[in-house]
């Protein structure tokens, strides 16, 4: 009994090490710190489709989530972050991007990973536990980020036929 539990903590070990060892998972850790301890994300944000170029950077999370911590919940939280990230930048009149300065989705999803990987059972629980709420979270936000779209739209065909009127 004892003999099985030593397996299972060296086996963990093993594979913790192998995910840190990886490419992936150092360059997580290397977007983390520049799009959020250093404002890239709500820089980003300025620029014209930048929320985009910003939100295609969860993509090495995701390939850790999905295919080395093999993780459906991980990685339901770390897209939840994401869009959430997504739809606050989407708000107009720079206001998001202010928002974006408070909201370190990237430095969150990296830790998130992290406790995934070193075995952090609280976490882990707490990710677990909420994978359901995590799944309705993300269907609102896929909705949400459609009607800002929307919104977004319908605003700029209203001011661009209001000023093609006045000539």
């Amino acid at each position: 009994m004892q003999e099985e539990k030593l397996v299972k903590v060296q086996q963990r070990e093993q594979r913790r090490l192998r995910i840190e060892g990886k490419r992936s998972y150092r360059l997580i850790k290397g977007i983390a710190k520049w799009m959020d301890r250093f404002y890239l994300d709500p820089i980003l944000g300025f620029v014209p489709a930048g929320d985009l170029i910003s939100a295609g950077l969860i993509l090495p999370y995701l390939y850790v989530a999905i295919f080395q911590v093999r993780s459906l919940p991980l990685t339901l939280a770390l897209l939840c972050n994401v869009l959430l990230d997504v739809a606050m930048g989407l708000i107009p009149f720079w206001i998001g991007d202010v928002l974006d300065f408070f909201h370190k989705s990237y430095t969150k999803n990296s830790e998130l990973i992290v406790g995934f990987v070193e075995g952090d059972e609280a976490m882990i629980k707490r990710v677990n536990k909420r994978a359901i709420w995590m799944a309705l979270l993300l269907v609102l936000l896929c909705v949400l980020i459609y009607f800002l779209f929307w919104a977004a739209g319908w605003f700029f065909s209203t001011v661009i036929g209001f000023i093609s009127g006045l000539f």
